[in-house]
Order: structure tokens, then C-alpha cells, then sequence
């Protein structure tokens, strides 16, 4: 049996700068698992916790960095073999107004990418396709009209 389980969280880290919009991208580092790859913050949703605190904690985890804002963007659906699960990545776009990095353990490399720079760099189809639609959504700085539905914090 395959069970569906709501068990992660993708949180793209956003910048404005006075020429636009940055997207910080990871590189994952040697001996953690798709070593080399690049990603957007990612992380388990701790027994207990609601996706919305994952994606905090996973921030600060991974990049030292706080968000100021965090909106829900998507739910995307992906398949872990080795257990047997339909994962179920919650979404999360988090503002940020520090660009210094505080590395953990899994990543070797950060960069503050354009978000074409970061679709082009970025390994997993799902956070490109992701994130055209957070910048569609939240290219201004906030989600306009759906402010109301979005805004996390």
C-alpha cells in the first residue's frame, strides 16, 4: 500500500534588491544526499508541527537568515520509492532583508540568483515550475488581491 503523507516543505528564500527580485539557491554539499545538486530550502515536517512552522524553522536551519514574511504559494505531489509514499511538499515563499548566509551542514554553497538565473541553475523540475509561479504571484512584494489568503506572517 502507498500511503499520501503531507511531509515536507520547500520554502523559496526572496530578496528585493533596487534592480529586482533575488531567489537564494543551495548547493548541496558532499556526502548528504544529490550531492552537488542546487535547491531552495527543504525539510521534514517534525511530528507535531504544522507546515508553516517547518518552513521557518527549515530558514533558519539551513541559512541562519528570519522571515520577515511568509506566504503559501502551492502543495506539489512526488513519489519516495524507498518508502512507499506519496509526498505531499508544502509550498512556502519567505521574505528575507539579510543577504548574509549562515550555511548549515547539508550545503556547501549559496548564491542569490535573478529568478531566471536561479530556474536555470535550480535541479528539481517542481521547484522551477514552483517558482514561475511565485513570481508571478509576488513580484511586487506581496500577492496583491490575495494578500488575505496567502500571508502566512
Amino acid at each position: 500500500m502507498t500511503d499520501l503523507v503531507v511531509g515536507v516543505v520547500d520554502v523559496f528564500v526572496f530578496r528585493h534588491v533596487r534592480d529586482g527580485l533575488r531567489v537564494l539557491a543551495l548547493r548541496r554539499a558532499a556526502n548528504t544526499r544529490c550531492t552537488g545538486a542546487w535547491e531552495i530550502v527543504h525539510g521534514r515536517v517534525e511530528p507535531g508541527e504544522r507546515p508553516e512552522a517547518a518552513a521557518l524553522r527549515e530558514v533558519r536551519e539551513e541559512t541562519g537568515l528570519t522571515a520577515e514574511r511568509l506566504y503559501n504559494l502551492t502543495c506539489q505531489p512526488f513519489y519516495l520509492h524507498r518508502q512507499a509514499t506519496v509526498q505531499v511538499s508544502v509550498v512556502f515563499v519567505a521574505f528575507v532583508a539579510s543577504e548574509e548566509i549562515e550555511l548549515g551542514a547539508e550545503h556547501d554553497l549559496a548564491e542569490w540568483l535573478t529568478p531566471d538565473e536561479a530556474m536555470a541553475r535550480l535541479s528539481w523540475p517542481r521547484s522551477i515550475s514552483a517558482l514561475r509561479d511565485a513570481v508571478q504571484v509576488l513580484h511586487t512584494g506581496d500577492a496583491g488581491p490575495v494578500e488575505d489568503v496567502l500571508r502566512v506572517i
